[in-house]
């Protein structure tokens, strides 16, 4: 009976090694992204004010980014730069990034009438420092099948980064 009970704890030991073992041997949960939403209660007008007094200091352009939280290629957007760090670091040395609500709760019709149509979002309009339009971006023009093609959108900031030094 002695042997009986100490096979059986030996392989109650045994199982439960093996469970944990398993439990700690999963994958690790993707980290959440860390995103700036997009808010209808923000304030684009002030926004960009305060983008144009950073840009000028830095000598960086100015990007709106416009868009949802509705918005899934929004979501892939921002996670693209999440996952692309070379490329949102290039982005963050040389553009001021605002991003610009549109959606049911607010569309900024007053604050985005000044810039051209938008046709799909996510959006992004180029402006220089000074808050002087340069380009209007589709984005879907940076895509590839079902995400953010990585050398589109990084020759698209390149092309638009502010010219140093001249």
């Amino acid at each position: 009976m002695r042997c009986y009970l100490l096979k059986l704890v030996l392989l109650l030991f045994v199982l439960v090694g093996i469970v944990l073992a398993q439990e700690t041997k999963e994958a690790p949960k993707a980290a959440a992204v860390q995103r700036e939403k997009f808010d209808p209660a923000k304030d684009p007008e002030k926004d960009l004010r305060d983008a144009i007094s950073i840009a000028t200091k830095a000598d960086k352009r100015i990007i709106l980014d416009v868009g949802g939280e509705w918005c899934s290629w929004c979501h892939k957007l921002d996670k693209f730069f999440w996952d692309n760090k070379d490329v949102s670091g290039f982005m963050q040395d040389n553009f001021v990034v605002v991003k610009v609500n549109y959606s049911k709760e607010n569309k900024n019709e007053k604050f985005l009438s000044q810039y051209p149509k938008v046709s799909g979002y996510p959006h992004l309009f180029v402006l220089e420092g000074d808050g002087k339009f340069l380009h209007s971006q589709d984005t879907g023009a940076l895509e590839s099948g079902d995400h953010h093609d990585r050398d589109k959108v990084f020759d698209f900031l390149k092309k638009w980064a502010p010219k140093k030094g001249t």
